[in-house]
């Protein structure tokens, strides 16, 4: 059994030797590359990934990257596919084969039957000698000298190849296709980014309730109707008109200023002209302000109209920051 120390340095070394590896990956970018994504970009259809074993696990992911950054994609197992799903495969698709040999049984039939099909064929493999490579139209070199593995066995530098190919492939054709944030959070939508740069301020708002008081309204409606509320804060309103707003901090100012607090009304409370965002500027808009000014809510509108509260813990809610 490894000591502490010797476990630490098996770590380094795995990840040493994979580095090693993958490091002369860039050496093997050549014309075929930019032969593979050209052939996608303008296939006008899908990428098919296709393998076996951990070149399977590998395709699995490479077909999600693919298709968040805008290249639609669809796995299909070497296996599967020799044993009925190769209907998945239509007409224009460009069919990627992963495999570290290019000799297995399977992905010699499964070469055989793509041929048949006419599909364009884009093998990544780690035997450019190999039948799969020799039947690919494109080919991609992922070959490593040695795994990480001890015993040279089990698929770790090979399957690090294949996977950094695959976000190579990824990658520039996101940057072919122009491929932007706002494109990007389309389909990360429950995600950090796609939040920042959809997530409206109305959506978190009209979640919220709608403190509001009028401007001759006394100290005691007010205080009522902030805690009440539970935002700390309440607009004030003049004549259907919003013109300013009172929070806990105006509330203790107040305590401070006058020993008589009973006669008060909104308008002497009220700070006045309160920052306010329109209900469709974005949350993460609202939470600069708040974070420039040090506050934690501002009044939203709609077309000038008074329409709620946002607080600076809807948006931590929502995990955007």
């Amino acid at each position: 059994m490894l000591n502490r120390a010797e476990i630490i340095i098996a770590g380094k070394k795995t990840i040493e030797e994979e580095i090693f590896e993958v490091q002369k990956l860039s050496e093997r970018i050549s014309e075929s590359f930019a032969d593979a994504v050209q052939l996608i970009a303008n296939s006008n259809a899908r990428v098919v990934v296709t393998g076996i074993g951990k070149s399977a696990n590998i395709g699995a992911k490479i077909v999600a990257t693919l298709n968040s950054t805008g290249t639609p994609a669809t796995f299909m197992h070497a296996v599967d596919a020799i044993h009925g799903d190769l209907g998945i495969i239509q007409k224009n698709d460009v069919v990627i084969v992963i495999s570290k040999s290019g000799n297995t049984p399977e992905i010699k039939v499964l070469v055989s039957l793509l041929k048949s099909l006419g599909n364009k064929i884009v093998a990544i493999v780690g035997n450019i000698d190999s039948t799969l490579a020799k039947q690919s139209d494109i080919v991609l070199d992922t070959t490593v000298e040695k795994e990480a593995c001890p015993n040279n066995l089990a698929p770790t530098s090979s399957t690090t190849a294949q996977l950094i190919m695959g976000d190579a492939l990824a990658v520039s054709l996101l940057k072919n296709n122009n491929f932007s944030e706002k494109d990007f959070a389309k389909f990360h939508p429950g995600g950090a980014l796609g939040k920042k740069l959809y997530l409206r301020i109305e959506a978190l708002a009209i979640e919220n309730e709608k403190p509001a008081v009028d401007i001759n309204d006394k100290i005691r409606k007010i205080i009522l109707e902030i805690s009440s509320k539970r935002l700390g804060a309440t607009a004030v309103i003049e004549n259907d008109k919003l013109v300013g707003i009172i929070t806990d901090g105006d509330l203790r100012r107040m305590m401070e200023r006058y020993k008589d607090v009973d006669p008060l009304t909104a308008r002497e409370i009220m700070s006045k002209n309160p920052r306010t965002l329109d209900k469709n500027q974005l949350a993460v808009d609202a939470f600069k302000i708040m974070k420039d000014n040090n506050i934690t809510q501002l009044l939203v509108t709609s077309e000038d109209k008074y329409f709620g509260v946002i607080h600076l813990h809807d948006i931590l809610k929502e995990g955007i920051l």
